[in-house]
C-alpha cells in the first residue's frame, strides 16, 4: 500500500514544525512509519525531547500507533495506515510537540563496576600507545567522565553513550572481531557503548562488566534506559569474579540512584 501524502515527502522536502530551537521533521519511512527527527546532529536537548515525546505518546497513545522507537535524536513512529493515515497522523505528533513539556526531571543514575584490561580488555594497552599515554591513564580518563544513555539499540539492551572524553575518540577496527563478550566496554568514534549479549563488533574494548544489560527472566530485562547517567568504576578482578558469582545468582549487582 503507497501513500499519496508521502510523494512530496519522497522528492525530498520534509513536514516541519518548530518548537523552541529545535525543528521536527516528518520523515516517511516505508508506508507504515514515520520518523520524527529533531537535529541534524547528536544533541542532548533533541534526545531528551525525543524520550518525552516516546513517554507522551505511551502514556497517552494516539489510536493506530503500534510502537514507538527512540534513538539519538529521531522517534521512529510505527502506525496502521489503515487507521489512520499519515498526513493526520503527523499532524497529531505536531500538535504534541506543540504542547510537549521538557522539563529538567530527575534521572536514573548507574555506576558500573569494570574490570578493565585482561581477557576483555582487548584494545588497552593498543589505546594507550595511539593516544602516547599509559593504560593506567585510559582508565582513568574513561572512568572519571559522566555517560549519558542516548539510546538503547542494535541487540537487547545494547547502550549507545555520549560524553566520552575528546582525547579518547578512536575509529573502529577496519575488521570486526567475531566474537565479543557480554558486557564488554567499548568505544567506537566519539561514542561509548556496553554490550548486552555476545556478538560480532568492530569497536575497541578496555574491559567489561559483571552487569547483565539484558535478562529476559527479569521483570524489567533491559538494565538500562535512554536518558539514564552512568559512570565507571574500576574494580578487580577478586570484586570482578564475586559480582559474576551475584548476577549468576540472579542478583541485578547494582542498584540506580535518582539525580
Amino acid at each position: 500500500m503507497k501513500l499519496k501524502l508521502f510523494d512530496k515527502l519522497r522528492k525530498g522536502s520534509a513536514a516541519s514544525g518548530q518548537r523552541g530551537q529545535l525543528t521536527a521533521r516528518f520523515l516517511p519511512c516505508g508506508d507504515s512509519a514515520i520518523a520524527v527527527e529533531l537535529a541534524s546532529e547528536i544533541d542532548e536537548k533533541a534526545n531528551q525531547q525525543v524520550i518525552v515525546l516516546a513517554e507522551d505518546l505511551s502514556k497517552r497513545p494516539i489510536e493506530g500507533i503500534e510502537e514507538v522507537i527512540p534513538t539519538y535524536r529521531s522517534l521512529l513512529v510505527l502506525y496502521d495506515p489503515a487507521v489512520i493515515r499519515g498526513q493526520k497522523l503527523i499532524e497529531a505528533l505536531q500538535g504534541r510537540l506543540d504542547k510537549l513539556v521538557v522539563s529538567d526531571a530527575q534521572t536514573r543514575h548507574f555506576s558500573i563496576p569494570v574490570l578493565y584490561g585482561h581477557e576483555a580488555g582487548l584494545d588497552l594497552e593498543v589505546m594507550a600507545e595511539m593516544k602516547g599515554v599509559t593504560p593506567e591513564e585510559i582508565i582513568s580518563l574513561h572512568s572519571l567522565a559522566e555517560y549519558r544513555v542516548y539510546m538503547i539499540g542494535f541487540a537487547p539492551g545494547f547502550a549507545y553513550l555520549g560524553g566520552l572524553p575528546e582525547i579518547l575518540h578512536t575509529p573502529r577496527l577496519k575488521e570486526p572481531r567475531q566474537h565479543i563478550q557480554a558486557g564488554s566496554i567499548g568505544i567506537g568514534g566519539k561514542q561509548g557503548n556496553i554490550n548486552s549479549v555476545a556478538c560480532p563488533s568492530g569497536w575497541r574494548f578496555l574491559g567489561r562488566t559483571p552487569l547483565k544489560l539484558f535478562d529476559p527472566t527479569r521483570e524489567e530485562p533491559f538494565l538500562l534506559q535512554a536518558g539514564d547517567t552512568v559512570t565507571f568504576r574500576p574494580i578487580e578482578r577478586e570484586e570482578a569474579l564475586e559480582l559474576d558469582a551475584a548476577v549468576a545468582r540472579g542478583e541485578t549487582g547494582v542498584e540506580a540512584s535518582i539525580k
